[in-house]
């Protein structure tokens, strides 16, 4: 395994207006690694995902993804560096089907929407929505609209999309929120699984899934690095438990 980091930050900050969501973090993420992001309400956490995946540009320090500096890069480029990003909040056409969802996703890398596509082309999107689809289960529903799955085949959807992209790290923003616990099993299995293909980084509340799933594990707490490390050593970290307060970690 690769020992250099597939994206890093370097002393991120970043304020709005007067208020300082972001200090000093400096993280390095390694390929083929599954770290999750943790931390109370108002550490940080999503300020610090939405910078890594493009959304905020810092308001100090770099953000390097394979050694190159890409900080202030427009975020719709993201994906085409390798970064791709699946939403909390639900990001599908619902009167499309979960296969036209991905192909567009396809399409839009590849041709940016020009409407003279070959139709070898098309064939060829087409494949590769069905090789989606098929890796993220969804297969067998591959022809129905989105607006009719269950929340987690969205969510699976939804990851599909991102996936479009042959990105070589996920940025995944609870991929388990609302759903029951056995859609949260299900799409703890995904993400193993997607981790053996690329760079998997999450943030996610469900403290038993971090747990497992987890090969590393960063702890930001108002707006700075509390902690880093496996599973076990955040487990032991005494200053963890202090913040989390008691909270299972």
């Amino acid at each position: 395994m690769s020992t250099a980091p597939v994206i890093a930050t370097e002393g991120v900050g970043k304020r709005f207006g007067g208020f300082r969501a972001l200090n000093n973090v400096t993280v390095a993420f390694y390929p083929g690694r599954l770290t999750s992001i943790i931390g109370p309400n108002g550490a940080g956490k999503s300020t610090f995902f939405n910078v890594l995946s493009g959304a905020f540009p810092p308001s100090e320090g770099k953000v390097l993804f394979e050694g190159r500096d890409i900080t202030g890069t427009p975020q719709h480029v993201f994906p085409h560096l390798g970064i791709a990003k699946s939403f909390q909040i639900t990001n599908l056409f619902p009167q499309l089907t979960a296969l036209e969802n991905v192909r567009l996703a396809a399409q839009a890398l590849k041709s940016r929407f020009d409407i003279w596509t070959k139709r070898e082309t098309l064939t060829e999107l087409k494949e590769k929505a069905e090789e989606l689809l098929d890796r993220v289960g969804l297969s067998k529903r591959r022809n129905d609209l989105a607006a009719n799955l269950a929340h987690g085949e969205q969510r699976s959807l939804e990851i599909a999309v991102a996936l479009a992209s042959d990105p070589k790290v996920l940025l995944l923003d609870e991929p388990t929120a609302g759903m029951s616990p056995e859609e949260a099993r299900a799409m703890m299995d995904l993400i193993l699984k997607l981790n053996e293909q690329c760079t998997v980084i999450l943030v996610e509340h469900r403290m038993k899934l971090v747990m497992g799933i987890s090969d590393r594990i960063i702890v930001l707490h108002h707006g700075q690095l509390l902690a880093e490390g496996t599973p076990d050593e955040i487990r032991n970290h005494d200053e963890v438990r202090r913040v989390y307060l008691g909270q299972s970690v």
